[in-house]
């Protein structure tokens, strides 16, 4: 751990600020055991759980806490409308990171950039603390989620991990496999900072090599494009609306996304962004950033 300075800090704790205040919300550690129970039955609610299996327990958010880890909430007015939890970690002889495990946010306060505030409140107690990493995987088939993480937040693509979580029963992801992108989050980079003031890592649409494209009836279509060249892979607008109308063709996707980052990354691709339209953009291996 490095350590901060003062200008930094102070940018840090206002971008937080002001992100909160955007949303007309009040973010904040969750200490007690009436809020992580509180915090229990959010998630349960955001992943379609059931209150008697959480993906995460209030006595493990309780053990967290308590143990120095993070555990936060965004409130509106008095209600609790999202959740972020996550610990230290790291490998031996390498800096200590925080892994931010899980981040739930109740559906009705979509557009209030629930998440962008509570990521913000965690990069600012991150950096308090002297962490200059927070890394956390999320499903690449998420086109929001990618966009928000990779441009919104200026979260770099580590690797791609297939079915990294094995069989997952909740709402959301039972039956469709748990392939996750790992992202590291370097927060004193003044391209997360310009993110953090509001200046998304915008990628633009500059065309490439189709390598995964969208078929007319919504199916994926896979390309074979030259390994030097740029190249472009589609997801779905709403996987979530597909896993519920067309399982099928949601696994199809799981599977053909699965393929064609195999492909770019065993060329020695990396990720570079995703578009505002939707496009992930993978550059060649030695291209600047």
């Amino acid at each position: 751990m490095t350590a901060l300075s003062h200008p930094e800090l102070g940018e840090a704790r206002a971008a937080a600020d002001e992100a909160s205040r955007a949303g007309g919300l009040a973010v904040r550690e969750l200490t007690g055991p009436v809020e992580h129970r509180e915090a229990e039955r959010l998630l349960a609610l955001v992943w379609r759980m059931g209150q008697g299996s959480p993906p995460v327990s209030g006595d493990l958010m309780r053990a967290l806490s308590h143990a120095g880890a993070y555990v936060a909430g965004a409130y509106l007015g008095r209600d609790m409308v999202g959740v972020t939890a996550g610990f230290l970690g790291g490998r031996p002889g390498s800096a200590i990171e925080l892994h931010s495990h899980i981040t739930g946010v109740l559906p009705r306060v979509q557009g209030r950039r629930v998440g962008f505030a509570l990521k913000l409140h965690q990069r600012a107690w991150a950096l308090e603390r002297g962490i200059d990493t927070v890394v956390w995987t999320f499903d690449p088939l998420v086109r929001r989620n990618a966009y928000f993480n990779l441009a919104k937040l200026g979260a770099r693509v580590a690797s791609y991990l297939v079915d990294f979580y094995g069989e997952m029963p909740d709402g959301p992801n039972a039956g469709h496999g748990s392939d996750r992108l790992l992202v590291r989050w370097p927060l004193r980079a003044p391209h997360v900072a310009a993110a953090a003031a509001g200046r998304p890592v915008d990628v633009l649409d500059v065309g490439g090599a189709v390598l995964l494209d969208t078929d007319p009836d919504g199916r994926p279509r896979r390309r074979a494009p030259q390994a030097a060249e740029t190249m472009l892979c589609a997801v779905p607008d709403d996987i979530d609306v597909l896993r519920r109308r067309a399982p099928g063709l949601a696994r199809q996707w799981r599977h053909e996304v699965r393929a064609a980052f195999a492909t770019a990354l065993a060329c020695g691709a990396r990720v570079s962004g995703m578009t505002r339209s939707g496009w992930y953009v993978l550059a060649p291996a030695g291209a600047s950033r």
